[in-house]
């Protein structure tokens, strides 16, 4: 979100006193792909998206939401360290790419949706690639597909892909609470693919993923975020609040391989993505008690901590000053 960068910097110091104060997020973790971990490379310093590899155990694909090209970043979660850039052709120049997902044929799809002013473009695009076989940089062809929402233009920066039927889903990213919209059967390259609304969200939404049996939801915010059983075809019921942690800008979140762990991600030089384990997932899971029990287990949590309520002001402290300087 390029335009609130000089924002968010103005807030970085407030928000890192708040981080110190609350002492941060723990951690849980005990597989491949299930630790938190720093991203070292300097290059991404706009992590907006989050997806484990599907050959490459341990591995996370990232982007910047900005960049100089199409890049992708497979990052090995066990170091931090980039161990490939992948150059995507046949797509052009991005314009705003937020988001990145798993297919259930091995495929990564991008989702080039980002929109800051909120209906400045008729339409966007999402990319589909598949996962490199090996670790190098390269470049790999990818399959442009042109998105319209059937009720116009928005911002969005959340895109799953569900890992049962391939179906491609939005959520769109308003103050006010957003909405779920949901793509063809199949995406098309002969004309644009209409994404129709489903569902409501009640949430500001900045990223979110299925578990890797398609059975739950996973929404986040800068601040929170919202869990839901998936009843296929775009029905959704809440099951609680996420546990969240605290970050600098909270932009990404996806489940580890085994669904043991929602893994989020943040924007900034050298960002951290923290892990917070779902209790009761087995593998492929999510979490078998539903998490609205409200007492913190199960990566839900029944109530916002101090330290997030501090955060809340402060980022929309930083918003508030964003749309000051839009309407200039």
């Amino acid at each position: 979100m390029r335009s609130s960068r000089v924002c968010a910097a103005g807030a970085a110091a407030v928000v890192a006193a708040v981080l110190v104060a609350s002492g941060g997020p723990a951690l849980a973790a005990d597989g491949a792909g299930n630790d938190g971990f720093t991203i070292e490379d300097p290059r991404i310093t706009e992590s907006s998206g989050l997806v484990p590899s599907r050959a490459h155990p341990g591995v996370y694909w990232t982007h910047n939401d900005q960049d100089s090209g199409a890049y992708l970043y497979a990052v090995d979660s066990r170091t931090g360290k980039t161990v490939a850039r992948i150059t995507m052709t046949g797509v052009g120049k991005p314009r705003d790419v937020e988001a990145i997902s798993m297919g259930p044929d091995g495929s990564l799809y991008v989702g080039d949706i980002g929109d800051n002013l909120g209906g400045k473009w008729s339409y966007v695009w999402v990319y589909k690639l598949p996962e490199p076989k090996e670790l190098k940089d390269q470049s790999v062809r990818a399959t442009q597909y042109v998105v319209k929402y059937a009720d116009g233009p928005r911002d969005a920066e959340a895109l799953m892909v569900h890992p049962k039927t391939g179906r491609v889903y939005i959520a769109d990213k308003k103050e006010d609470g957003g909405s779920l919209y949901e793509g063809p059967a199949r995406l098309s390259t002969s004309g644009a693919n209409v994404f129709r609304r489903v569902a409501s969200t009640d949430l500001w939404v900045t990223d979110g993923a299925f578990s890797p049996d398609g059975k739950h939801l996973a929404l986040r915010g800068y601040f929170g975020g919202v869990g839901f059983a998936w009843r296929g075809d775009g029905r959704i019921k809440r099951e609680g609040r996420l546990s969240v942690p605290l970050q600098r800008q909270g932009e990404s979140v996806t489940y580890s391989p085994d669904g043991s762990h929602l893994m989020y991600g943040t924007e900034g030089e050298q960002s951290d993505v923290e892990a917070v384990e779902v209790k009761g997932a087995g593998a492929g899971g999510g979490s078998s008690d539903g998490g609205g029990s409200g007492d913190g287990s199960g990566g839900f949590t029944g109530g916002a901590t101090k330290g997030a309520v501090v955060l809340g002001a402060v980022v929309l402290a930083v918003l508030g000053l964003k749309r000051l300087f839009r309407r200039g």
